[in-house]
């Protein structure tokens, strides 16, 4: 099985987040241990759009006086090094999937969605479908699938997991955002349903600091593994070419 093993594990971006206490109380209970990755990856992007990126590189702090769902430079960091990873997926032929919201805004889920934000109200700089493109540095290609969802999860309400059955998947590598919301969301999913997953950190972002480190040290101890774009393009570039060849119309599944 491809991935990391235990020794190689250095990723520690919530230390300093935590407490002495806890890191004894993580040591005692045996969480984190590497579960390693399958043989059969695809590069998911999630909600990499202008809502949650924001529509130009700055500070969070003026990011969201525009647009209030954006998280400022840290997005756009994690665009590039999607970027990235994406250039080594599709050298190797791996599915890229992306998710995004759809739907108007005067929709039934629009409706609920302000319960918990008080400046639902305020005019957007753009209409909510303009918001939900993904950014162009990242645009999709023809052989890309988008998902379009109306939930955090990329698996709710969705065909993303027949999608994965398709390709024969069974190991997510997760770029996006947010870290606390739309990607643990879909990464619980994904555990539920047996698949390996890795979480890039330089791929992920969240608006509030301490949310992304305590996002990222829970999925590390019970989820997936969090592991470091390098360590991501390693493992790609580990794996056999021509693992994704079309056959009669379908995906090769090599199982």
């Amino acid at each position: 099985m491809n991935g990391l093993s235990e020794s190689e594990v250095t990723m520690a971006i919530w230390d300093d987040a935590i407490t002495e206490r806890d890191k004894l109380v993580l040591d005692a209970c045996g969480y984190g241990r590497v579960r390693g990755l399958g043989n059969r990856p695809a590069l998911v992007v999630i909600d990499m759009n202008y809502n949650w990126v924001g529509d130009r590189r700055e500070p969070v702090l003026e990011s969201i006086k525009r647009i209030r769902h954006s998280c400022g430079e840290e997005a756009w960091d994690a665009v590039t090094v999607t970027r990235k990873l994406m250039d080594v997926a599709r050298q190797k032929r791996i599915p890229i999937v992306y998710t995004t919201g759809v739907g108007p805004e005067t929709n039934y889920e629009s409706r609920r969605k302000p319960w918990k934000n008080h400046r639902h109200d305020e005019d957007e700089t753009k209409a909510f479908s303009q918001r939900m493109e993904i950014v162009k540095e990242i645009a999709p290609q023809p052989s890309d699938i988008v998902i379009h969802k109306l939930k955090p999860s990329g698996f709710f309400g969705t065909p993303l997991q027949s999608v994965l059955n398709d390709y024969g998947v069974d190991s997510l590598l997760v770029t996006g955002g947010s870290t606390s919301g739309c990607v643990r969301a879909t990464v619980v999913d994904a555990f539920s349903l047996n698949y390996f997953v890795a979480v890039v950190e330089e791929g992920v972002f969240d608006r509030i600091q301490l949310s992304h480190k305590a996002n990222l040290l829970d999925m590390n101890m019970k989820y997936g593994e969090v592991m470091r774009a390098a360590q991501v393009i390693s493992y790609l570039n580990s794996l056999p070419a021509g693992l994704y060849e079309w056959k009669n119309g379908t995906p090769a599944a090599g199982l």
